[in-house]
């Protein structure tokens, strides 16, 4: 189903999934921080309430000893009182250290309330039996330090035991945290990257279109998937192709209708003009020879340029029909080279081809065009004795071909205008006859079909053109 958000709203939903899960993670890493500092100030006060009941205990168990010993000698009521208030504090540290210590042995407490109550009930024995009364206090007395020792240690170890299980739970809330942030980052990564792959794919199928389009490669519909707006760019984007191919046709249309027109009447002019040369009319006087041969020169000029103009109409429509594959590119350039080797010959020249590259999948027929057409210019301008230099080789995953000569080279004026059909340079071969400007345009319009390049790049002397093929085409 196709997607009707924009390239902006998609973007921006992307960037709220993202955003929604690390802040997810770090809202949830901020609670269980919240939590851990819950439990830790909790687990904190406990442990100070149980220290602080066992030391109340040890200080209850001092008190009820001295204010015991104290009544025994005075025989004081208030002694006695003061005896009964530290008894139920002590009782009440007990019992709070007790409901604290769930685990802890229950003899201890037993033991300790025993002998208490014992100490209790000596002071309330007759004063008449003071040695016996003595005797069992001093027997209940005597057991509470131990006790309350032991009491001490187990709240000692209970509180070690709570430090120990925040401390472990600390490190186990840590490890899920580092889990959960190394999830969420890891997610997210993969959210972005998954995002900006999807999002880019279209953006690619636009730049290959519009390369499509620069390349004069109407045949391929343009279909861009993905956002809605960029989808609706595609669509313009195909309605541009079918607008360029139908200007493409009528351009070719009208080359070959007015070419196919221009020669019938061209025809007839030769006719007449070789009829006057032949004098068939009548016997001509040397200036009526002399415009006849003007007007058989002019023609045949005019004969050469529709001829042309056919040739290079024909090779714009050819370039967009490539019919691929496996080229040996450096035994191309021999066969070109050898195949025109009367005419470096009748100059003494010495054609080289230098390097060697991988097999290309490209159109053979219209690379020899190319070759054949960069080696008879490099021909043409190179001087008697000169050399011209096929050189070979690979560069950043592309096929590339440098043609060298040591002739004029090309004008700074004519190097932007050099592969325009039917332009021709400012420095011409001399004696030679002018050339008809197209064969560096089929070269460009053969390139390009191929998705390569061609450039004019500076040397001294001579030209040196420069074609840069890919090789994942």
């Amino acid at each position: 189903m196709p997607i009707k958000l924009s390239f902006r709203q998609l973007s921006l939903v992307a960037f709220l999934l993202i955003a929604a899960l690390l802040s997810a993670t770090s809202v949830h890493a901020l609670l269980t921080l919240d939590r851990l500092a819950q439990h830790s100030r909790e687990a904190g006060n406990d442990a100070i309430a149980l220290t602080a009941n066992a030391q109340r205990l040890a200080e209850r168990s001092v008190a009820m000893e001295r204010s015991a010993r104290q009544f025994l000698v005075l025989n004081d009521p208030a002694f006695l009182e003061r005896f009964g208030e530290a008894w139920r504090d002590a009782l009440a540290a007990l019992d709070a250290i007790a409901a604290a210590l769930p685990g802890a042995e229950p003899a201890s407490f037993a033991d300790w309330r025993r002998n208490g109550e014992a100490a209790r009930q000596a002071l309330d024995m007759p004063r008449a039996r003071n040695n016996a009364r003595q005797l069992r206090l001093d027997a209940a007395l005597a057991q509470l330090p131990a006790i309350n020792d032991e009491l001490a240690h187990q709240v000692q170890e209970e509180v070690d035991r709570r430090n120990a299980a925040i401390v472990d739970e600390l490190e186990e809330r840590r490890n899920i945290l580092r889990g959960q942030v190394a999830l969420s980052i890891a997610l997210a990564a993969v959210l972005a990257i998954a995002f900006g792959v999807w999002l880019a794919r279209p953006l690619r199928q636009i730049e290959s279109a519009i390369g499509q389009l620069g390349g004069n490669r109407y045949d391929l519909p343009i279909d861009i998937t993905g956002p809605g707006d960029l989808r609706r760019l595609g669509r313009h984007l195909d309605w541009l192709r079918q607008r360029l191919a139908d200007l493409e046709a009528d351009k070719a249309r009208f080359l070959r209708h007015i070419s196919h027109e221009l020669k019938t009447p061209l025809a007839a002019l030769v006719e007449g003009v070789a009829l006057l040369e032949d004098e068939v009319a009548g016997p001509l006087v040397p200036k009526q020879r002399e415009i006849a041969a003007i007007l058989r020169q002019n023609t045949a000029s005019l004969q050469n340029q529709i001829e042309d103009l056919l040739r290079y109409n024909a090779a714009s429509f050819d370039a967009q029909h490539l019919q691929r594959e496996s080229v040996d590119v450096g035994a191309l350039l021999r066969q070109v080279v050898d195949s025109q080797l009367l005419q470096w010959q009748a100059k003494s020249l010495v054609v080289m081809v230098e390097g060697a590259a991988a097999p290309l999948w490209a159109d053979s027929a219209k690379l020899s065009i190319v070759a054949s057409n960069l080696l008879s210019n490099a021909v043409r301008f190179s001087p008697e004795g000169g050399t011209v230099r096929f050189l070979l080789g690979e560069a950043n995953g592309m096929l590339r071909i440098d043609c060298v000569d040591q002739g004029p080279g090309v004008a700074p004026g004519d190097a932007q205008r050099v592969f325009e059909p039917f332009y021709q340079g400012e420095r011409q071969p001399p004696g030679a006859r002018r050339g008809n400007g197209i064969g560096l345009s089929i070269v460009r319009e053969y390139v390009i079909a191929h998705g390569g390049t061609l450039q004019l790049l500076p040397s001294s002397p001579g030209a040196h053109f420069r074609i840069e093929l890919p090789y994942e085409n």
